[in-house]
């Protein structure tokens, strides 16, 4: 894409811990989330144009091809975001976005969220928007609950739907390992087959905390959605199994599934792993990575 002008990164969200620990009466479902993100993601990419576009590449980009537009996130961004600025006296003008989709879709690692929060942190820096920033809260929890917590792409604690967001620096940047054997799962149908929707809620270690403190208390968490969609998705627990027998620190299924990951001390450990399970099972989605720090301010607008 000629023009470039810019680059943002939408790194995968991965569900260290979700409990399902309430409903409230418009249907909505209260979560107690523990969140980190990985450094493989897809990407969103920014140029000035005359007229808006949208064009896609990367090894999924194929599954959104038929995305009406009134459903694509990275195109709702775009608008409500503009639509904020330009009430506020602030210009929009048009821009050609670029999504390298990387990450499979609706695969439980928030993919689409982040591509939407992506839009929203490239547009600010691009049409260099000063917005306050809990109108830009605002605009994302508008997109979807899993799109603030994408906008912060940091470690994090999120509880309600996803919009009570406490950022946590001490949780350990292990690097992972990303598991998905390409079968669709329904996140409405998952949290259908859920038998308890009042569950205990998370409690996480004290900040500051350190790193083996935290694994301890992983192996305390939950994520409620695992077993009624491995119930629905049996190839989920085939993925658990080949990622623990790669000698991974932790392994859980990541959001509604069917992606799991597993945790590892050392990114050379990960990197092996993925190897071994990309070799034994060609035809999953499988990919090592650090846990995304951040670049050049990115994540953190």
């Amino acid at each position: 894409m000629s023009g470039i002008r810019l680059t943002e990164p939408a790194p995968a969200k991965i569900n260290l811990a979700l409990h399902v620990v309430g409903q409230r009466a418009d249907g909505y479902h209260l979560l107690d989330m523990l969140v980190t993100f990985a450094a493989f993601g897809d990407r969103v990419s920014i140029a000035p144009a005359e007229a808006d576009s949208l064009t896609l590449s990367g090894r999924f980009a194929a599954q959104l091809g038929d995305t009406p537009e009134g459903d694509n996130l990275v195109l709702k961004a775009r608008d409500r975001l503009r639509e904020a600025l330009i009430e506020r006296g602030i210009a929009a003008p048009p821009v050609h976005l670029h999504l390298e989709k990387n990450l499979p879709v609706a695969s439980g690692i928030g993919g689409g969220s982040a591509d939407a929060a992506a839009t929203l942190r490239g547009l600010v820096r691009h049409w260099s928007a000063g917005i306050d920033r809990g109108l830009l809260d605002g605009i994302a929890l508008g997109l979807g609950a899993d799109v603030p917590m994408c906008l912060a792409s940091r470690p994090l604690v999120a509880r309600g739907i996803g919009e009570e967001i406490e950022l946590r620096a001490d949780v350990p940047a292990l690097a992972m390992v990303l598991v998905n054997p390409l079968v669709g799962v329904s996140t409405p149908e998952i949290f259908r087959h859920l038998p308890d929707k009042h569950n205990p809620r998370l409690k996480v270690p004290k900040a500051g905390t350190a790193g083996p403190c935290w694994l301890g208390a992983l192996q305390t968490m939950r994520n409620d959605l695992e077993a009624p969609a491995a119930a629905l998705c049996p190839e989920i627990e085939t993925v658990k199994q080949a990622l623990a027998a790669t000698g991974p620190v932790f392994v859980r299924m990541s959001g509604s599934g069917a992606t799991c990951f597993g945790l590892y001390h050392s990114l050379e450990a990960a990197e092996q792993a993925a190897r071994d399970l990309g070799a034994a099972h060609p035809g999953w989605f499988v990919v090592a990575s650090a846990a995304f720090e951040g670049e050049d301010g990115h994540g953190a607008p």
